[in-house]
């Protein structure tokens, strides 16, 4: 009986832990971009480039070392980064939450200790934090997609082909280097590179909210020959979880932009 009972707790707290809403994003006290490199720096990350989102505010990149060592497993770069958003009209300072994008990008690779402390890390960094409206189930995170026939994280677009230096190069100098944002060696021959796209394509956030607008820059990553981009469906989907199709169909057209807009620079 006694064994039972117990069976029966087990699986009623995985399925509450498997229901638990995780947030997309912590937010907080705004606070201008100095001080929020400060507080990165002073709480062991490295930022790693500052983007300016069309239609306002900054977006903070940053790293750390154990974000660069979850990023060297195949597949997995995307994670390298996260971004703090200084929004100057809401007057609100909002970041990825290291939980939130290290399930659906680590997915059977997740290690809930790794990302658990990241989180903790930030929040030592930002103090009164509190997790956004934006959510998704926790089950839903490792294989998310936003609806029937939507594209899921392994299902990643192919924007160029060639060696890891001629990739880098041909970003590094398309459009006189305005679209090359950053570069970060993740190993011999995989890079992750920051992507600036064209203002008119990195307008989609005005159409469908400005607070997730650290959706940008666009990442690439450089690995096994390949120029690869999350696809702007999955990526989209993600970085905004309470989009209404309705929403989506706003930006019906911007995937393909984004899509366009990066292959432009691997011809």
């Amino acid at each position: 009986m006694k064994k039972v009972l117990l069976a029966l707790v087990l699986l009623l707290s995985f399925s509450f832990a498997s229901n638990t809403k995780v947030p997309a994003y912590l937010v907080g006290e705004y606070k201008d971009v100095p001080t929020v490199k400060k507080n990165l720096q002073q709480n062991g990350f490295n930022v790693i480039a500052t983007y300016k989102v069309p239609g306002g505010g900054t977006v903070v990149l940053f790293s750390d070392d154990t974000l660069l060592n979850e990023a060297k497993k195949k597949g997995r770069g995307f994670i390298a980064v996260l971004r703090a958003y200084v929004d100057d009209k809401d007057r609100q300072l909002r970041i990825t939450n290291p939980v939130h994008f290290g399930k659906a990008f680590m997915q059977k690779e997740y290690d809930g200790n790794v990302f658990t402390k990241e989180q903790e890390k930030i929040k030592a960094a930002f103090t009164g934090l509190h997790g956004s409206k934006d959510a998704l189930k926790s089950k839903d995170l490792a294989h998310y997609h936003f609806m029937f026939g939507m594209p899921y994280y392994e299902d990643m677009i192919t924007v160029g082909k060639g060696n890891t230096q001629e990739l880098l190069n041909k970003v590094k100098h398309y459009n006189g280097g305005s679209a090359y944002l950053f570069g970060i060696k993740l190993t011999d021959n995989s890079y992750l590179v920051g992507f600036n796209l064209d203002k008119n394509v990195a307008s989609f956030p005005q159409k469908i909210g400005m607070q997730n607008a650290l959706v940008l820059s666009y990442l690439v990553l450089i690995e096994d020959g390949k120029a690869l981009i999350l696809h702007p469906k999955y990526y989209l989907a993600l970085s905004y979880p309470t989009l209404s199709l309705g929403q989506f169909m706003k930006i019906a057209s911007t995937p393909g932009q984004i899509e366009d807009n990066i292959k432009k620079a691997f011809k």
